[in-house]
């Protein structure tokens, strides 16, 4: 079992990479965002409860989170492995993901660390805002909160990675497939 976190701000990327990486070795996909955005289309109280801090630019709590994304795990226990996208956020949510995975008993093998200028951040969730009808794309303080939020937050769980020699830096910046090609020469040596 094979298990990445591709990681990265607001913008960088993490859905379609995660999506490609995924389809490309035989691993369950699991963004906590597009859970999350199900889960707001069916109008379930976690939706409505999700949508309450998104629609803010504020991130979910991590029991929501935590909760959804368990759920998630078992309904695929026939996967050989994983893709999380968008989780952890934090180093609470990192210490529990470890929990469930060992339970499993696996972990993540890496963390596929997208680096994207915070300029180009911001021209593709305005590009986004455009064709995915994301509320949380549309406004530019919204979008400015969501940098911060992480750049305090998620941006220091690379330091939780580092001590384990988990986490590969890749340049964002680039065509789809050129970026995917760049995870790809991680992949393959961790496999």
């Amino acid at each position: 079992m094979i298990n990445i976190i591709i990681f990265g701000a607001p913008g960088a990327g993490k859905g379609t990479q995660a999506q490609k990486i995924a389809e490309l070795h035989k691993l369950q996909h699991l963004s906590t965002g597009d859970l999350f955005r199900k889960e707001i289309k069916n109008k379930t109280d976690l939706g409505i409860e999700a949508q309450n801090y998104s629609s803010k630019g504020e991130l979910v709590p991590d029991t929501l989170v935590i909760e959804i994304l368990k759920k998630e795990i078992e309904k695929h226990p026939e996967s050989s492995g994983f893709v999380f996208d968008g989780f952890p956020r934090n180093l609470n949510q990192a210490q529990e993901l470890d929990k469930m995975l060992d339970e499993k008993d696996t972990q993540i093998q890496a963390v596929l660390a997208l680096d994207v200028p915070d300029e180009e951040l911001i021209n593709r969730i305005k590009a986004r805002a455009k064709d995915s009808n994301r509320i949380d794309d549309q406004n530019e303080d919204i979008i400015y909160n969501r940098l911060d939020i992480y750049k305090q937050d998620t941006q220091p769980l690379l330091d939780y990675y580092k001590q384990q020699s988990k986490v590969y830096k890749i340049n964002g910046v680039g065509s789809i497939n050129e970026i995917t090609d760049r995870l790809n020469k991680v992949i393959d040596k961790l496999v």
